[in-house]
């Protein structure tokens, strides 16, 4: 049987959609301190009715929610925003009524210059004297006074003061709001403003300059290299794992399958005798070593990032203590790890899904917890992707909840949903395909991606053109010029990157010849860098450090606007924040000079067609005055192969253009 029985509620607005959201609200978006939220709300009803729409947002501390009124933008879409100024969870919901006074004002309006007769206007004019007399009911003083004098206007005919907008925000401002619609509440998360804008610099604290006789330096020795790596603008040093190295199975050179005595083995297998994932290397020091290195970098202004990586060697105090912690074979032997057909015997998997698994979770829970007491606030995770999804949801939920200053970088070089699935669960920073990413096509279109899609609600790339486990074909054959242009590309497109700094600085391009990485990989042994050679990139990397941090355009990521050019060599893009408009233009070929025309668009970038306008070159100083649309550009790699302009869109001086006069 039909069942004919009506709402006990309905209205005759709907929302259509709502941006931004995250699966439908599964997930919290994310935004960090210091960025705007602008939410978009598609809402329609039936006729020529007019809406009226509120966006409703509080943060943790609010005792009650903030409140801005919803502007029309096109085609149903209505739009309001509120900043970020706070760590932590906010929430957002929008609601949406018909505007029935606008709605009458507009129609009034119509019949006022169509020529209705005085009786009909008289007849108008009583309808909306009585929506007024209905907002006064509600409205306090004096608004209440303000609408009720309207009303009698209305009823005595006055004709104009119907049509002023006075009355129109008088009457929306006490709107009863009837049959209102309310979306649902979703939810956002509030990330440091350093998950958005940070440069990275990652190297391995046993191989800083030393007087130790076996080479092998402390992070007292390591230390000494903080104020060379913040004068070269980084803002984040990361180290990777400190903690004590297995023997059992050690990997020797180049990941040879034995270690030879004096050989240091690599960090990622952890665990020893001296301890595990909360203790320090006796080599580097020990824990008061580290805590002395945290707090010199602290006083620099440099975050220390560490790496975790959930696995162990043979020798790490859970497989004794905890052995069902682990996978184990029918004969009771403990499973290494393995990616066939590679091996790591210096490495065991952790079984997540043991019987003891809520202990197991706490304890590695309890790893995070044990380095943020200790001053530590931004976190590198090695290959998550092959932990369980679950595990990441409670134990980042609960850091985040419990610390919300801290940051979380996903090693996860997956499939993209799995990458995805990973931001969404509390990492707020990924590696990416940047690094196989090379020609015009794939950089556009892979930017675009993360950027201009719905991804960028919930993943935010950090942009990395080496790591100790990747050394791509395009640097290794393009050398310097190459090097230039990807470390250029990372550190604009991309408002966080890093690198691998010291082999990056230096120009080390030589590749393991079965493997995409680095040949004498320094995973597996302690290496020798010349810290201070002038010939390195090192001026080129603080020059570009500094004009990120000058421009406010590069602290965001998704700004990003490609242009036009009649080169496939030849990239260009521009961001832009407020006033501080960037245009990148680069080469992407490292082996030719390329040439051709840079297309913009005048409009869009609010720079006037009539005039020349201002092109600084913040690398090399120069100035140049480009006029029109389309302007001319070489790039030569054994030169300079990129171009970072501020664009200036008037005249900073008069006599700029008297030539042009």
């Amino acid at each position: 049987m039909v069942d004919n029985t009506l709402p006990s509620k309905w209205s005759r607005v709907v929302l259509a959609w709502i941006k931004p959201v995250v699966d439908g609200g599964r997930w919290p978006v994310k935004r960090s301190v210091g960025e705007t939220v602008t939410v978009t709300a598609a809402w329609i009803a039936d006729g020529h009715n007019k809406i009226a729409g509120e966006l409703f947002f509080r943060d943790e501390d609010d005792e009650e929610d903030r409140v801005r009124r919803m502007e029309l933008l096109h085609n149903d879409e209505y739009q309001a925003s509120f900043d970020v100024d706070r760590l932590g969870r906010y929430t957002y919901r929008v609601r949406a009524w018909i505007d029935r006074f606008a709605t009458w004002q507009d129609q009034y309006k119509r019949r006022v210059e169509g020529g209705d007769t005085e009786y009909e206007i008289k007849s108008e004019l009583l309808d909306g004297a009585a929506l007024l007399r209905e907002a006064a009911e509600a409205a306090e003083e004096p608004d209440a006074g303000e609408l009720l004098r309207y009303a009698e206007a209305f009823e005595d005919g006055d004709v104009e003061a119907a049509l002023n907008q006075t009355v129109l925000k008088l009457a929306q401002s006490n709107d009863p709001r009837k049959g209102a619609v309310v979306s649902e509440t979703y939810e956002l998360q509030a990330d440091p403003e350093l998950a958005r804008f940070a440069a990275w610099y990652e190297f391995f604290p046993r191989s800083a300059p030393t007087k130790n006789e076996n080479g092998h330096a402390t992070l007292n020795d390591a230390a000494k290299l903080l104020p060379r790596i913040k004068e070269m603008g980084f803002d984040v040093v990361y180290l990777p794992p400190v903690h004590p190295i297995g023997r059992t199975h050690r990997k020797g050179k180049d990941n040879a399958p034995t270690a030879a005595p004096d050989e240091p083995g690599s960090p990622w297998a952890i665990g020893a005798g001296e301890g595990g994932h909360k203790t320090v290397h006796p080599d580097l020091g020990g824990l008061e070593a580290f805590d002395r290195f945290v707090s010199e970098a602290d006083e620099l202004g440099l975050a220390v990032a560490l790496d975790i990586a959930f696995q162990t060697s043979p020798d790490h105090p859970y497989v004794k203590k905890h052995p069902d912690w682990f996978k184990q074979r029918p004969d009771g032997s403990i499973r290494y790890a393995e990616n066939p057909p590679k091996k790591y015997q210096d490495v065991y998997p952790i079984n997540f899904e043991s019987a003891d698994w809520k202990n197991l979770w706490a304890e590695l829970k309890s790893v995070f917890e044990f380095w943020i007491e200790r001053g530590v606030k931004v976190f590198r995770v090695d290959n998550p992707h092959t932990k369980p999804f679950a595990f990441w949801e409670w134990c980042l939920g609960e850091l985040r909840r419990e610390h919300p200053e801290t940051v979380y970088l996903a090693e996860a070089f997956s499939r993209p949903k799995i990458m995805y699935q990973l931001a969404k669960l509390g990492y707020n920073n990924s590696y990416t395909y940047f690094t196989w990413r090379n020609t015009k096509e794939e950089l556009v279109s892979y930017c675009l991606e993360l950027y201009d899609t719905e991804v960028g609600d919930f993943f935010r790339p950090n942009f990395w053109p080496n790591t100790p486990d990747i050394l791509h074909d395009y640097l290794v054959h393009g050398g310097r010029p190459a090097h230039v242009i990807r470390f250029v590309l990372a550190a604009t497109l991309s408002s966080a990157y890093g690198l691998y700094g010291p082999p990056y600085e230096h120009v080390d391009n030589r590749r393991h010849p079965d493997r995409e990485e680095y040949a004498n990989n320094e995973k597996y042994e302690v290496r020798s860098w010349n810290w201070h050679d002038p010939s390195s990139l090192q001026p080129l990397i603080k020059r570009v450090n500094a004009i990120r941090r000058e421009n406010s355009a590069l602290h965001h990521m998704r700004n990003v606007t490609f242009h036009e050019t009649d080169s496939a060599h030849l990239l260009a893009y521009s961001k832009r924040h407020e006033d501080n408009l960037i245009l990148v233009i680069v080469n992407l070929d490292p082996y030719h000079e390329h040439q051709g025309w840079v297309h913009l668009p005048l409009d869009e970038l609010d720079i006037p067609e009539e005039r020349p306008y201002e092109m600084h070159d913040m690398l090399g100083g120069e100035r140049y005055y480009w006029s029109g649309a389309d302007n001319f550009v070489k790039l030569s790699p054994h030169v300079t192969p990129v171009h970072i302009f501020r664009v200036y869109n008037h005249p900073r001086r008069e006599s700029d253009f008297d030539y042009f006069v």
